[in-house]
């Protein structure tokens, strides 16, 4: 059997550690924000719970997070399957979100790549062609960063090496952003 508290005290160890990486997240919010005042789009990706957090923090900024507001422009990588299968066939799997990059995104878009271990092939391929195309490229990552850390412009990286407790960092910080974003595009921090 595991030990819940233990598991809790992981968790709270890791939120409290993030408190360190604000000035990082304010960085990001602002660019992000920036993105959607130009007329940008935010992406996402990631693999396996990644890819989920991805789809959900894409939808948290089309639909709403906490305030009525216009949708607003942001895409997971990770949904169109047709794609997703037909790139995967044709070029391989490390090369399902470097061609939506290449296909989609432009210099007033920000890309973030989602991968706990920081050295997903498919993530760091799509944030190279992200950074060639002049997009602003944002990782979340974990552990000790891996190769994304240097692979993107700015890099989250929840200081853990428990792959649970990272996604959980992961989550959270996200739902900052959404929070940041949305409170700047409506010009209020009053929530729904």
């Amino acid at each position: 059997m595991i030990d819940i508290e233990h598991a809790f005290e992981e968790h709270r160890t890791m939120v409290a550690s993030l408190a360190a990486l604000t000035p990082l997240m304010t960085t990001i919010a602002q660019r992000m924000s920036d993105c959607i005042a130009q007329g940008g789009c935010i992406y996402w990706m990631g693999n396996g719970g990644s890819a989920a957090d991805s789809q959900h923090l894409a939808a948290e900024l089309v639909g709403r997070f906490t305030r009525e507001r216009r949708a607003l422009a942001s895409v997971a990588f990770t949904t169109d399957t047709s794609i997703l299968t037909a790139v995967g066939n044709d070029y391989g799997y490390d090369q399902i979100f470097s061609r939506q990059v290449e296909g989609l995104c432009g210099p007033k878009d920000v890309v973030v790549g989602i991968s706990t271990s920081g050295n997903s092939p498919n993530i760091l391929k799509a944030m190279a062609a992200a950074r060639e195309i002049g997009a602003y490229t944002v990782g979340f990552t974990g552990k000790d960063g891996g190769a994304l850390k240097s692979a993107a412009d700015d890099c989250l990286v929840v200081p853990s090496p428990i792959t649970a407790r990272i996604q959980e960092g992961h989550i959270l910080v996200g739902h900052i952003l959404c929070d940041w974003v949305e409170a700047s595009v409506m010009g209020s921090d009053t929530h729904v």
